[in-house]
């Protein structure tokens, strides 16, 4: 079986290529290639044909593509989406623009709104019909006025609008009227993009449940035609495997099902790091892992946590500041990597990110008329990045260019050495990164000494060591491959689908009558995930479910996951669910008030498919002491404290198991460098992964 696994980053796309055969041997052939932002499809099938040509193998023979993309993610931000139209409840136009109430920013006199600055659904595109839906068992009030349906929508017809949502209040009790509005609106508008709030979002809060809706509609006929460009594009080429693409909440889903709901999309890139990360932990044995994804254009940060990755807290689910009801690994994302622009503000502070090169025109060191310094250009300069090793050699850089750009733009105007102008630039795009670190790890509570920071990505293990001493990580790990550990991910990560039941019921006084309605909700469930299961061929026995009772104190804002008992629930084991969430409770606030009263209201279920994980080969016992074999030459470095060192690089291809390499030292290879500088050791673990510690 032959399987590739594709990253799209911001500078780069990283691609590899798992081969095994009938007798259990495995190879793995990695390489990186150029985005191309305009179109990622170009770029995603560009490198794997490269991998190909580098693995012997042809296109037609890859059994599975799996990737994972920021398609989605950057049309929020960069607000590139659809033109979408809105047909809601009769007096709740305007809930997609009062939002919470909350002020972004409490005592700043002049902040940005987003939901009201920047609408996904502007407020002249968000027409109201008669219809009404009462809680708390879905009721009808007020039939639906189809004539104003219909008249709504021959209106967008003639505004041509990209996308058309619908969204009525009380929807997610029942949605006889969303499906029945969907059903007109696609008459009248039968190439347009429709969907509806009970399909995207079934569960409660209007304003998260619009707002959701409305972001699925602004991506996804951009997100949709992508997929299909990049379908068409695979197929042109001869590849005719199956093809996954990564969701946020750290599964794999289809190409069809993406293109349903691509809000599940909206953190696929970063989501393959935080899995890549936790496979690498576990062959080194570390289960406690906060991980950091350098590349380009941005830092993601995650944390793993008893071996399990952390899904977020609905109320924190957002992409671009507005909200996204649904699940998502924990990752925080900022603007700090190779990239990222050092500059002077208008102030004449001192600063870098988040605005970055990208890969057009990139660094000033890749000749490609970017002239502004760049954190990778302060790596040159300081003898960190080798011009003849970088990436291989496949990518000439310039080490002058760097040297002239860092003098014009930042070591000139301040009075700075180049050095000190250089170290300026680690230092603050380092600091960046260790609160963005903290604020994800401490402010949650995990202390990060109980940690081993993992850095990846092609710039993460040039600046794994200072961000473990600026947070106080215990160790430092440089993953085997860390410029494709996020491709990685993709081939270790489960086949995932999530189904989700809205009910309103307080589990301390539930009836009978109640826990048949939760036991018909799970079965209806499990009858969705088994009808898509069967549809994607997936024979029964490979099959995996968790179900989930989504809690809350009776009146509180948001709720929490809470594991459920084995077969039908009753009032014998429902406390198992009531004592779960009061421990997640206490686990994610510090308090649990176990004498009040639990309400359930969210059933979610989790379907898995376990995929073939990826094996790789144990490396032959070396055991060696800076061993000679691996040493390429020396070279003048400087490391943070403004000291240099003649400083030796080591071929990483040539070390072995149980070899040390004592600081300070540079180990080198085709996607990434890792410093180990001046009183640090790094171990080569059994599986090719440098464990680096104090000495």
């Amino acid at each position: 079986m032959i399987r590739v696994g594709v990253d799209v980053g911001g500078t780069f796309t990283d691609i590899i290529l798992e081969r095994s055969d009938a007798g259990g041997e495995q190879s793995v052939v990695v390489t990186k290639v150029s985005s191309t932002p305009h179109d990622q499809s170009e770029g995603v099938v560009q490198g794997i044909l490269n991998v190909c040509e580098m693995a012997g193998v042809e296109p037609g023979a890859i059994d599975a593509v799996f990737h994972g993309t920021t398609v989605a993610t950057n049309l929020v931000i960069e607000r590139g989406g659809a033109r979408v139209g809105m047909i809601t409840t009769r007096g709740f136009r305007d809930i997609m623009h009062m939002g919470r109430h909350k002020r972004p920013h409490n005592f700043s006199l002049q902040f940005d709104v987003p939901w009201q600055s920047k609408p996904l659904v502007k407020r002249r595109d968000r027409l109201v019909v008669t219809e009404r839906i009462l809680p708390p068992d879905g009721r009808i009030e007020v039939p639906l006025a189809e004539d104003e349906v219909k008249q709504a929508a021959e209106l967008f017809a003639k505004r041509g609008m990209d996308a058309v949502i619908i969204g009525f209040l009380f929807s997610f009790l029942n949605d006889e009227h969303e499906q029945r509005a969907k059903e007109i609106v696609s008459s009248v508008l039968p190439d347009t993009y429709v969907c509806c709030s009970s399909e995207v979002v079934n569960s409660i809060r209007e304003y998260e449940r619009f707002s959701s809706t409305a972001m699925n509609a602004y991506i996804g006929p951009k997100t949709s035609a992508y997929l299909r460009k990049l379908e068409g594009r695979l197929r042109a080429a001869g590849v005719g495997g199956i093809i996954r693409i990564m969701q946020s909440n750290g599964g794999i889903t289809t190409v069809e099902k993406s293109s349903e709901l691509p809000i599940g999309l909206l953190m696929s890139g970063p989501a393959g790091g935080v899995i890549g990360g936790r496979w690498t932990g576990d062959n080194c044995g570390k289960s406690n892992i906060i991980t950091i994804d350098i590349g380009g254009t941005s830092a993601d940060i995650g944390v793993i946590q008893d071996g399990d990755l952390r899904i977020k807290n609905p109320r924190d689910t957002e992409v671009g500041l507005l909200p996204v009801l649904v699940p998502m690994i924990d990752i925080d994302a900022i603007g700090a990597g190779g990239g990222s622009i050092a500059y002077l503000d208008p102030g004449g502070a001192f600063r870098v990110g988040p605005r970055s090169a990208g890969a057009v025109p990139g660094p000033a060191c890749y000749g490609k008329g970017g002239t502004e310094p760049t954190v990778t250009d302060a790596q040159v300069v300081l003898g960190r990045l080798d011009p003849e090793q970088f990436l291989g050699g496949d990518i000439k850089i310039d080490a002058a260019l760097s040297e002239t750009a860092i003098r014009d733009h930042i070591a000139g105007p301040l009075g700075l050495s180049l050095d000190d102008a250089a170290l300026g630039i680690l230092k603050i795009v380092n600091n960046n990164m260790a609160l963005a670190i903290n604020a994800n790890s401490m402010a949650k509570g995990v202390d990060p000494r109980n940690f081993t920071l993992m850095g990846f990505g092609g710039a993460g293990p040039l600046h794994a060591v200072s961000l473990a001493e600026a947070i106080h990580a215990k160790d430092i790990i440089s993953p085997v491959q860390p410029g494709i550990t996020a491709a990685t991910g993709l081939l270790v990560t489960d086949l995932q689908y999530e189904y989700t039941h809205p009910l309103l019921m307080v589990l301390d006084n539930a009836s009978d009558a109640d826990f048949k309605t939760v036991n018909d909700a799970l079965d209806g469930l499990m009858e969705q995930a088994h009808q898509q299961l069967d549809a994607d061929g997936i024979p029964r026995e490979a099959r995996r479910f968790q179900r989930i009772a989504e809690c809350r104190y009776v009146g509180q804002g948001f709720e929490l996951r809470a594991a459920m008992p084995d077969g039908t629930v009753d009032a014998g084991n429902a406390r198992t669910i009531i004592d779960s969430f009061y421990d997640e409770h206490k686990k994610i606030y510090g308090h649990a008030f176990r004498d009040q009263a639990c309400e359930l209201i969210t059933l979610r279920l989790v379907a898995t498919v376990a995929v073939e994980t990826l094996a790789l080969p144990e490396l032959a016992h070396g055991g060696r002491e800076n061993p000679d074999e691996a040493r390429l030459y020396s070279r003048r470095t400087v490391f943070d404290d403004g000291q240099a060192h003649d400083t030796p690089r080591y071929q990483r291809e040539k070390l072995l198991a149980g070899d040390r390499v004592s600081g300070p030292a540079v180990v080198i290879q085709h996607n990434s460098t890792t410093i180990v500088p001046p009183g640090y050791v790094a171990q080569v673990m059994r599986f090719g992964d440098i464990l680096i510690g104090r000495n």
